[in-house]
C-alpha cells in the first residue's frame, strides 16, 4: 500500500495530535493488513506515540489476539460494529496503548454480499477514558482504493477521537 501525500498528511496530524494529548496508539487490522500501522511507522518519531499494531486477518486471530468472543464473531460476522469494537477494546487490553483503533472490512473483489457489499468498512476508536465508538463506510473503488480510504478514514477518526 503506498502512501499518498494525504495519508502521510494525516499521519503526521496523527502524532501531533496524540503527541499532544499525551497519548500512544495501538492498532487493530483486518482487511487493511497493517496499512495504518505502516501509515503512522513512515513518520519520524513515532516511536513516541505509538506501542504496536495487530494484524487479525483470520477470525482464529482474532479471537487469540484480540480477545473477539466467537459468539460475536458467529452472530455479527467479522465485518461488523460489534466485531470492529471488541477488536479496539482487545488491542487496549493487549497493548500499552491508550487509544486504538480498529478495521475489518471487504475490500474485494469478491467476498461481498447483498447485506455487506464490497467496500463495506466498519471502524472503531477506543481509548481508556472515552467510551468506544465505531462509524460505518462504504467506499468504491478497487481493492487497493478501498483499503487505502479506510486507512485515510481510519486516520481521519484518531485525529476526532482523539480531541
Amino acid at each position: 500500500m503506498g502512501n499518498s501525500t494525504s495519508t502521510t498528511e494525516l499521519a503526521t496530524a496523527v502524532g501531533e495530535r496524540l503527541a499532544l494529548a499525551g497519548h500512544v496508539l495501538a492498532t487493530a487490522e483486518s482487511c487493511t493488513g497493517g496499512g495504518i500501522a505502516q501509515a503512522v511507522t513512515a513518520i519520524a518519531g513515532s516511536s513516541a506515540w505509538f506501542d504496536c499494531g495487530f494484524v487479525t486477518y483470520s477470525n482464529e486471530a482474532k479471537t487469540a489476539m484480540l480477545g473477539v468472543k466467537e459468539s460475536t464473531l458467529i452472530e455479527h460476522g467479522a465485518v461488523s460494529e460489534a466485531v470492529v469494537r471488541e477488536m479496539a477494546e482487545g488491542a487496549l487490553h493487549s497493548s500499552q496503548a491508550t487509544l486504538a483503533v480498529s478495521v475489518s472490512g471487504i475490500a474485494g473483489p469478491g467476498g461481498g454480499s447483498k447485506e455487506k457489499p464490497v467496500g463495506t468498512v466498519w471502524l472503531a476508536w477506543s481509548s481508556k477514558n472515552k467510551s468506544t465508538v465505531a462509524a460505518c463506510f462504504s467506499f468504491n473503488g478497487d481493492r487497493e482504493s478501498v483499503r487505502n480510504q479506510a486507512v485515510n478514514e481510519a486516520l481521519n477518526g484518531v485525529i476526532k477521537y482523539s480531541v
